[in-house]
């Protein structure tokens, strides 16, 4: 690629006022990233007075779909050490959104399941989450979306 087409595509990805580097503006990586952080911030920015439970909505919506999961299971669907887990569902017992109890069958596995209040947190940000994921896909149509889920599917593939 020329310096005309990197500074071309600077420029133009720049319109927004935006630092860019044409050392990474072609690294999915670092889209992804960028991509994580402004979702995060946007969405955090929504909501108030809920809380841990914009940072880890994706959590506690598998610990809803999935009741009573090991906490080894869950670090596992959210790539996260199993330590680094812990820590974040201290939090979230903290603040009354989850409980943790030893499985009947091995008093050392720790199982975790949504608690009633969990649940209600979760529905009142239900609204709130669907806005800000029309936020961020606004102007993809539906089929663009779906392709970019599937794409984002195939990388978590690849990297698992």
């Amino acid at each position: 690629m020329s310096n005309t087409e990197i500074s071309a595509r600077t420029d133009q990805e720049a319109t927004d006022d935006r630092l860019v580097s044409p050392a990474v503006s072609e690294h999915v990586s670092y889209k992804l990233r960028l991509a994580q952080i402004v979702a995060y911030r946007a969405f955090e920015g929504q909501v108030d007075g809920f809380g841990a439970a914009p940072r880890y909505l994706g959590l506690l919506w598998l610990i809803r779909d999935h009741p009573g999961q090991p906490q080894s299971r869950l670090a596992e669907a959210v790539a996260l050490q199993r330590s680094s887990l812990v820590t974040i569902l201290d939090k979230l017992e903290s603040e009354g959104l989850v409980e943790r109890c030893a499985a009947a069958d091995d008093r050392r596995l720790k199982q975790v399941w949504l608690t009633e209040h969990g649940a209600q947190v979760l529905d009142a940000l239900q609204d709130h989450a669907a806005a800000h994921e029309a936020a961020m896909t606004k102007g993809l149509t539906p089929d663009e979306k779906g392709v970019l889920l599937r794409a984002l599917d195939q990388v978590i593939r690849n990297l698992s």
